[in-house]
This record gives structure tokens, C-alpha cells and sequence, in this order.
């Protein structure tokens, strides 16, 4: 095959390297982008998308079933629903299909050429890729690795058979009548709590003292109530130590997952499905790292603000070069390079990115907890409006959780913004641009925000921050 000569090659068509090849295309530079699979990565194909379809039928499912039932909308009667998984998966896939289309629909009209393979080094300005009908050499002048990130595996169960990662939990053929989800990060209660509202037995086991140890008690406390609501068990401070077969599983021929308790107890879950949900690790091999010269951060591909990486025309974007690793980082990264490479003036210079737990209720967060701005040695002011104050919630009968502010006590800088509840997802726009904008607790008091909507919230939190909330 011809090789192929470049200015811009992108290893890897996830969020961060597909945005980077279209950026550079729009800019003029000609691109090359190589995937070995479809475009947009885990997080359209196997991550964010699909389990975001999951979550939304099985809300859907069992919020019907609660109305059925007499629990939920009164005025509303309806049958008990049925939950088609085979109907939904098409659906689901239907959903993933348009969205990959319309990446390397984008991609084309870029201008960007796109080879279909796996890519590997030779040196800093040449891969080679091997595709369906042979080896396909690329040179440029500038590349950009985005090989993205892969589930974590545990020593004691390995993924096969019952044991999954997030990508197979995402396509059962059947649904589980008991799932064990080891990990109580977001994946692992996104994932159980979809199941466990579909009507799964779910059992959640995890080695910290508490759920979503990333995310502080306070935003997490609601989304532990709503486990125990949905009937979810969950063993705290809990260490999985594998599988077990038998009569041990609990029943003849059944399998079972062994896990040691806190206080020293041995339990045996019966369970038709293990979900492994430990965390994600950077992809960091196969794709010749090691011919190149590239600085390491521990399992990350070291970066400066430009994302340039050690090695002279090679910078890195994405869940490679470290946390968070979100889809959004990876874009705004992959943007800011195409840019850099075409001769603009950019730096990293985030104040928050962002971060979204999609349980039942959701968290978000930007910027600084009260905890991390403490523990910075700032002198703070917190301010906190519940939804049970907030009319657009009570009509959503979804009035748990809150919002709230966190600002410096001295010129009241808003450093960061917090909720938990039913949608507050759609509020990280508002807290991005507010820690973004330099906002102190008045500008957020004083912006009209339209009622009756959940984000009343915001400016409420700022005036209880400032000593006088109107609606509390």
C-alpha cells in the first residue's frame, strides 16, 4: 500500500481525538485519523450513550410500575409495564448508530481521511497501521495520541463468563435475576441501579467505608437512601475475593462470589452476573509506546498545559494522559491541540470541568467541595437550598436533594458548585460558566433564573450563602 503523508495524525477516533481531527480539518491542516473500531470511542459506542439509554428505560420501567402500583402521579392509572430487553437493545443500538454515523459524517466533511486499523509506532512521526488489506504506513508532522482508556480487571476475577466489565453488562441477552456489582463508583451504581429498577436482585459490594467515594458524604447520603428504597444491598468496607462454584453458590450447580466483610464474615452472593466495576486504567500499551521516548505520571502519558507530551510534535489528549477522565476534558483538549498545531495561541487553563454522576438522584459537581477548599487553607462560606423549597421540583415530585454553593469568605469568589437530585445533570452548564466567569456569590444572586424551574436553586444557594435566602 502507498504511504500516506500527513500534517496531523490522530491515534484514536474517541471524543478527544475525533474533535482534534475535525478541528484540525476545519482548520485547513491535512488530517489523518486511525481507529481500529467505529468512531467515537467508549463513551458513544460502549460507556456514556448506552448506559445512559439504560437508565432512562429503566426509569422509565419503573416509574410506570410505581404509578401502577398507586405510588407515584396521583390522577394517573395505568397497567403494570412489561420491559422488553431485545426491542430496547435495538433501540439502544439504533441511538449509538446515528451518533457514530454523524461523527464520521463530520469527520468527512472535515476533510479528514480516516484508516481503519490499529496503529502502531516505529518512531515519533510514523505508524503503522494494519488494516483489513495490509499494512498502511503514515508519516506527519504532528500526531496526537488519544488511545483512550479500558476497564479495570481484579486479580481475584478476571473478566469471562459471569464475570463482566461495564461493556458486557451493557449487553446482556437476558436480564440478570441477581447481580452482584463489585465497585461502588459511578459505573457500578449507574449500571445496578438500572437493573435494580428493571426488577434485578442487586447486591453492591465495595472495599471503601462509603458509596461514590469520590464524590463527599454530604452529595452522596440521598443517593445511599434511594439504594436502600430500591431494595439494593450494599456491603461497605467489603473485599471480593472470587468466584465460587456448587453447592456453595447457594444452590446446586450455582456460582456464587465470595467476599470477605468488614468485620471479618465470609459471604457467598449468589449471582448470575458479576459486574467488575473498579475503575479504568489508561491505554498506555499496545500501540508502540515503547518506541517512542515519552514521559510517564505514574500509569499516564505525561503532558503540559498544551498537552505537548516529551517527545517534540507529539502531544497526548484524553483518559491517557490522566483524571478526570471525561469525555468533555478529552474534546476541550483535542480542540485546544488542532488549535495549537495551526498556530494559535491556547493553554490549558480550566477553572472546573465538570463532573456527573447519572444514579437515582444525580450528582454534579464543579470546582472545589467545602472539604477541598479547607483543606487549601481558604476560609469559606457555604450556602445550601434544598428542593424541597423549590416549586419546579415539588411539581416533578422529585424533591429530594439540593444545591449548593461554595465561596471564598473574604471577597465571596464562588469556588465551587454542587448538586444532588433528579436532573440536575442539565445544571453543570450554569456551574461551569459561573466558575469559568470568575462569579462571586452576588453576580449568582443577582442573575434572574426563570421559575418555576430547578435552577432557582442556584441563586437561592448564593443568597443563603450571604445570610439572606428569600424561599427558606
Amino acid at each position: 500500500m502507498k504511504d500516506i503523508t500527513c500534517t496531523v495524525l490522530v491515534i484514536g477516533a474517541g471524543p478527544g481525538g475525533y474533535v482534534a481531527a475535525i478541528r484540525a480539518g476545519q482548520l485547513g491542516l491535512d488530517t489523518v485519523i486511525v481507529e481500529a473500531a467505529k468512531p467515537g470511542g467508549t463513551c458513544l459506542n460502549i460507556g456514556c450513550i448506552p448506559s445512559k439509554a439504560l437508565i432512562h428505560a429503566a426509569d422509565e420501567f419503573h416509574r410506570i410500575g410505581q404509578i401502577a402500583a398507586g405510588r407515584r402521579t396521583p390522577g394517573i392509572g395505568v397497567a403494570a409495564p412489561t420491559f422488553d430487553l431485545a426491542a430496547h437493545r435495538d433501540w439502544r443500538g439504533g441511538v449509538v448508530n446515528r451518533l457514530t454515523n454523524g461523527v464520521a459524517g463530520l469527520l468527512k466533511r472535515a476533510g479528514v481521511k480516516t484508516v481503519e486499523g490499529r496503529a502502531r509506532f516505529r518512531d515519533g512521526k510514523t505508524v503503522a497501521v494494519e488494516t483489513g488489506l495490509g499494512t498502511q504506513v503514515v508519516r506527519a508532522e504532528h500526531v496526537i495520541v488519544a488511545t483512550g482508556s479500558e476497564a479495570v480487571a481484579l486479580p481475584s476475577l478476571p473478566f469471562g463468563g459471569r464475570v463482566v466489565s461495564s461493556t458486557e453488562a451493557l449487553a446482556f441477552d437476558d436480564l440478570p435475576r441477581r447481580l452482584v456489582v463489585v465497585g461502588a463508583g459511578y459505573i457500578g451504581l449507574e449500571i445496578g441501579t438500572a437493573y435494580a429498577k428493571l426488577g434485578a436482585e442487586v447486591t453492591v459490594v465495595e472495599a471503601a467505608d462509603r458509596i461514590l467515594p469520590a464524590y463527599d458524604a454530604e452529595l452522596t447520603a440521598p443517593v445511599a437512601a434511594r439504594l436502600r428504597a430500591l431494595g439494593v444491598t450494599v456491603h461497605l468496607g467489603a473485599k471480593a475475593r472470587g468466584m465460587t462454584g456448587g453447592e456453595a453458590g447457594g444452590e446446586a450447580g450455582g456460582e456464587a462470589l465470595l467476599v470477605e466483610t468488614a468485620d471479618g464474615v465470609e459471604l457467598r452472593l449468589p449471582a448470575d452476573r458479576v459486574l467488575v466495576a473498579a475503575g479504568r486504567r489508561p491505554r498506555t500499551e499496545g500501540w508502540g509506546r515503547e518506541e517512542l521516548v515519552l514521559d510517564m505520571d505514574g500509569p499516564f502519558v505525561a503532558i503540559d498545559d498544551r498537552c505537548r507530551t516529551s517527545m517534540r510534535g507529539v502531544y497526548a489528549v484524553g483518559d491517557v494522559t490522566g483524571e478526570p477522565m471525561l469525555a468533555h476534558r478529552a474534546m476541550a483538549q483535542g480542540e485546544m491541540v488542532a488549535e495549537l498545531i495551526a498556530g494559535t495561541k491556547r493553554a490549558w487553563d480550566k477553572v472546573a470541568i465538570p463532573a456527573v454522576c447519572f444514579t437515582d438522584p444525580e450528582i454534579v459537581t464543579a470546582g472545589l467541595s467545602p472539604d477541598a477548599a479547607r483543606a487549601g487553607g481558604i476560609e469559606i462560606r457555604t450556602g445550601l437550598f434544598p428542593f424541597q423549597a423549590n416549586g419546579r421540583a415539588m411539581t416533578m415530585e422529585a424533591e429530594e436533594g439540593f444545591v449548593r454553593v461554595v465561596a471564598r469568605a473574604d471577597d465571596h469568589v464562588v469556588l465551587g458548585l454542587a448538586a444532588v437530585g433528579a436532573g440536575v445533570s442539565e445544571l453543570s452548564a450554569s456551574f461551569a460558566l459561573a466558575l469559568e466567569m470568575g462569579c462571586r456569590l452576588e453576580d449568582v444572586a443577582a442573575t434572574i433564573h426563570a421559575h418555576p424551574t430547578l435552577s432557582e436553586a442556584i441563586p437561592e444557594a448564593a443568597l443563603k450563602a450571604l445570610g439572606h435566602p428569600l424561599h427558606l
